[in-house]
């Protein structure tokens, strides 16, 4: 390797007063809820309706708890089951990393459950809204991810590949950028073309097969690139976990899919 991008060390702590101290990992999900938030408040309205204004700010809320407790939970339960039923009390030391999107999503589902049946609306069309909102969060957390120096890629030859600062000597894959730009910005914009046309809204479901079979594939395909869990390695025929965790999703994205051509 004879040349090698140098890695923008950003501060992840972008304010620090005193004992007050935001990061930009915070700020990832908290503009990831809100601008979230925004863009499904507007999808709400168009038609077919799929909730009230005020129905979707109420919901934020639940969204925000479904989020961090099932990301928390999924990490503890998917990754490192071992450690903390040996040390429970760090389960709630969540400033020390450890969140799971498949834990995650899985959280943000039974809250979803739970509030549309208390309101009465319709669950997949609540579902497709919320799903093309999801990966605005989805590419904010990636790009914390790398200014984090964390969840760095596999050892690369290619013309940008990085030393990371945790990351050992040899220079690799920036593949936080590479899932910014596939579970972010490539599944944000088929989200966002699909359901500008009225036919495809009008199928319930759809959008949120999409979403959960688009996130699989692509989640998939970006673990390829990234460095496997040091805890876990690499798997049977070279997978990882993360790819294993990611199969049903594709499975339930294609039958919502099949299921909304009904």
């Amino acid at each position: 390797m004879l040349y090698a991008l140098p890695f923008p060390a950003i501060d992840p702590v972008l304010v620090s007063i005193g004992p007050f101290v935001i990061r930009w990992y915070a700020l990832a999900y908290i503009g990831g809820l809100l601008l979230g938030w925004r863009y499904m408040r507007a999808l709400s309205q168009k038609s077919p309706v799929a909730a009230k204004p005020e129905d979707v700010d109420d919901f934020l809320l639940w969204a925000t708890l479904g989020v961090i407790l099932g990301g928390r939970l999924g990490y503890v339960l998917f990754y490192r089951p071992d450690y903390y039923l040996a040390n429970p009390i760090e389960i709630l030391a969540v400033w020390q990393g450890g969140m799971a999107f498949h834990g995650g999503i899985l959280g943000v589902t039974v809250a979803g459950i739970i509030f549309v049946r208390r309101r009465g609306i319709a669950a997949l069309p609540f579902a497709d809204r919320l799903a093309c909102a999801a990966p605005i969060g989805l590419f904010l957390g990636r790009l914390a991810n790398f200014i984090n120096a964390e969840l760095w890629g596999r050892t690369a030859d290619v013309p940008w590949a990085m030393v990371f600062p945790r990351g050992g000597p040899l220079a690799r894959h920036p593949s936080q950028l590479y899932q910014a730009a596939l579970e972010g910005a490539l599944l944000f914009l088929v989200l966002y073309f699909l359901q500008r046309r009225d036919s495809l809204r009008a199928r319930p479901g759809l959008l949120a097969g999409v979403f959960i079979g688009g996130y699989g594939i692509v989640r998939i395909a970006g673990e390829m690139f990234r460095e496997p869990d040091a805890h876990i390695g690499l798997l049977a025929l070279g997978t990882t976990w993360g790819q294993w965790l990611s199969l049903p999703m594709v499975a339930i994205g294609g039958a919502l899919i099949a299921r909304s051509r009904r």
